[in-house]
């Protein structure tokens, strides 16, 4: 029975391990939906929201009335309170102004049920509390929608490092067949007393680099699938092979100006507006509150019964004159906290435009890069192709032979690294004038 079970769980790790390896073919508008269903930190983005929105409705609180039932019941001998009850329960008779009865009372029970509301009628600090809420609120919807867009920034570059890592994976794919090609040619070379030891065991090193950076390169496109399953939220980590092929993506315009309007920046203004706010509602708490009240009770010495009632209802002006010095503090540590956001948003619009300014010279370099790379892409080919050809004709080097072979694997992959970061730069442009 053990090794049975054994070998069942070695089948299963195997299929595991095979299933785990699947190449699934994806494109970056599966990604995108897949991300904007699943992705954790927006979930996480909108629970912010959505507990600043309950934040906001319990402001509801300043305008509707507090309503509350409750239901007492009591035994007691106290004198006052034994009379107070049978005055309640309008049970009272002569007899009960008896002082012997007044002052030591038989045991009464008395069953209460009361009805209280209290209505806010003027509540300065709560009306500016709830402005504040508001502000919050539509601040935290504000920095949700950032996130969102960060996320599909995010996305575009992961995906753009799967097809570059791909790239990668083709160009190490052809040097080694290329450095394979050059082994025989070696081989047959030393054979033919054309050709060194060393020179053989130059291109055998040759080889083996090629090889190890093949694996590093399939390496590279495990990890870029990871991270695509990771922003997908996505446990099963297939290994994803993307639908189109990495090119050089055009943008007509190149934006100067970072708008105010972005969601981020306006998020952060509608916070300072929060501060203000809340700044505002602590020095409304030096002003008195107006509220009216109201309650109705029943009466009776019978559980459940009902048999007495009576209500009361007025209005409450309340004013709070001196707290030691506990609300003045609270006023002055607010206002630093609006002060202090009003500099941080300030550094932020900066900043914001500081790092316009240096995508803007990215994107500039990036594309002077991408000319000049390919120019030298094409020189290293050539060059290539000519030494190739004196070499079979015993006129080349083996090591002029590899040192070609070597910069033109280099000047592909340079290639390719630019066109990365062209189309990155492009897309990062895109994301700091969004909005």
């Amino acid at each position: 029975m053990k090794l049975k079970s054994y070998i069942t769980s070695l089948l299963l790790s195997g299929i595991l391990s095979l299933y785990a390896q699947q190449i699934i073919p994806i494109t970056k508008k599966e990604v995108l939906e897949s991300v904007s269903e699943n992705n954790t930190t927006i979930k996480i983005s909108i629970e912010e929201f959505n507990r600043a929105r309950a934040e906001f409705r319990q402001t509801n609180s300043i305008f509707l009335p507090h309503i509350s039932i409750s239901y007492t019941g009591i035994s007691t001998t106290n004198p006052l309170m034994a009379f107070g009850s049978k005055l309640n329960q309008e049970i009272l008779t002569p007899n009960d102004f008896d002082p012997a009865l007044l002052n030591d009372p038989s045991q009464i029970q008395n069953f209460a049920t009361t009805f209280e509301i209290e209505q806010p009628l003027i509540n300065l600090d709560g009306i500016y509390q709830r402005e504040a809420a508001k502000s919050k609120m539509e601040a935290m919807s504000l920095k949700r929608q950032r996130t969102v867009d960060y996320i599909e920034f995010e996305v575009n570059n992961a995906y753009m490092q799967l097809q570059l890592a791909y790239k990668v994976v083709d160009v190490v794919k052809k040097a080694l067949e290329a450095a394979k090609a050059n082994q025989m040619l070696a081989d047959n070379g030393f054979e033919q007393g054309l050709l060194q030891r060393a020179d053989v065991l130059n291109v055998e090193v040759r080889l083996n680099e090629v090889k190890n950076q093949l694996h590093q390169a399939k390496s590279n496109v495990q990890n870029a699938s990871n991270y695509l399953s990771f922003l997908m939220n996505d446990d099963s980590f297939f290994i994803y092979q993307p639908a189109d092929s990495l090119t050089v993506n055009e943008m007509l315009t190149i934006h100067k100006t970072i708008s105010e309007d972005r969601s981020d920046i306006r998020a952060m203004f509608l916070s300072t507006n929060a501060l203000k706010a809340m700044n505002k509602a602590d020095k409304m708490t030096f002003f008195p509150r107006l509220n009216a009240f109201g309650s109705y009770q029943l009466y009776d010495d019978d559980i459940f019964e009902a048999q007495a009632n009576g209500y009361v209802f007025g209005a409450k002006l309340s004013w709070d004159i001196f707290q030691g010095s506990k609300r003045f503090g609270k006023a002055q540590k607010s206002k630093a906290e609006f002060e202090k956001s009003k500099l941080e948003y300030r550094q932020y619009v900066s900043k914001s435009k500081l790092e316009l300014h240096k995508a803007n010279r990215m994107y500039v370099d990036a594309k002077n890069k991408l000319n000049l790379s390919k120019l030298a892409l094409q020189q290293a080919e050539e060059s290539l192709r000519i030494r190739t050809n004196r070499f079979k004709e015993g006129l080349e080097k083996t090591s002029d032979l590899l040192m070609a072979e070597t910069q033109f694997a280099q000047k592909q992959l340079e290639y390719y690294q630019t066109i990365f970061e062209h189309n990155y730069a492009q897309t990062y442009l895109a994301f700091l004038t969004k909005g």
